[in-house]
């Protein structure tokens, strides 16, 4: 009778062995499913977060494109510029030397020559200062447009940081679930040989060691 109410306690010892691996087991199942959700809640973010790099990338080189375009446009619009200024000036040389000969002045003589002369100096020095002006506007924009290239460069490899470290945080995190998973299968197989042992020591006086 003793041994038939031993062995009673020891079927619902086991039993309730069971339920507690059986609960360790679905806790480490549970651990490994929401490290991987976590995981891959980390690839979601990290992939979001190449996106806005790349969109950003995107944006400063269409920048840049507009700024070569710019420094283009300041060459050819300086060189429109200095070639009405010396049609210009050429006229204004034209009108000198009417006025010289309408007051009966020899245009090629004297005075009349080192007035038209210094025109011409005059003249020649600011269209040359308005092709130095183009090539300095020019390279302001050409400096920009470098400028914006290295910054698209800088957030492409930024998103490829952010990509790299997810991948890097998900796969950790999957490790972590997969070892409470694994940790937690041992701990349940553990316990249903710590009851059995129980078991086979009330019914048959087995005693390890």
């Amino acid at each position: 009778m003793a041994m038939a109410t031993a062995t009673v306690i020891g079927l619902v010892g086991l039993a309730g062995t069971a339920v507690s691996a059986y609960g360790q087991y679905k806790a480490g199942k549970a651990a490994k499913k929401g490290a991987d959700a976590a995981a891959r809640e980390q690839e979601r973010a990290a992939r979001a977060g190449k996106q806005v790099s790349e969109a950003n990338a995107g944006l400063a080189d269409y920048n840049a494109q507009i700024a070569e375009l710019q420094s283009e446009d300041a060459v050819d619009r300086g060189f429109e510029a200095e070639s009405r200024f010396r049609t210009q000036v050429r006229g204004a040389i034209g009108a000198q030397r009417a006025a010289f000969a309408g007051g009966n002045i020899d245009v090629s003589f004297g005075s009349a020559v080192d007035v038209q002369a210094d025109a011409a100096f005059l003249g020649e020095m600011d269209a040359l200062q308005i092709r130095t002006n183009a090539a300095r506007e020019s390279w302001g924009f050409k400096v920009q447009a470098e400028d914006y290239r290295r910054r698209g460069d800088i957030m492409r490899r930024e998103g490829d940081n952010i990509v790299a470290a997810g991948s890097y945080g998900a796969e950790s995190t999957r490790q972590q679930g997969r070892a409470a998973s694994t940790a937690a299968n041992f701990g349940a197989a553990g316990s249903l040989l710590g009851g059995t042992a129980s078991l086979l020591q009330m019914r048959y006086g087995f005693k390890n060691g």
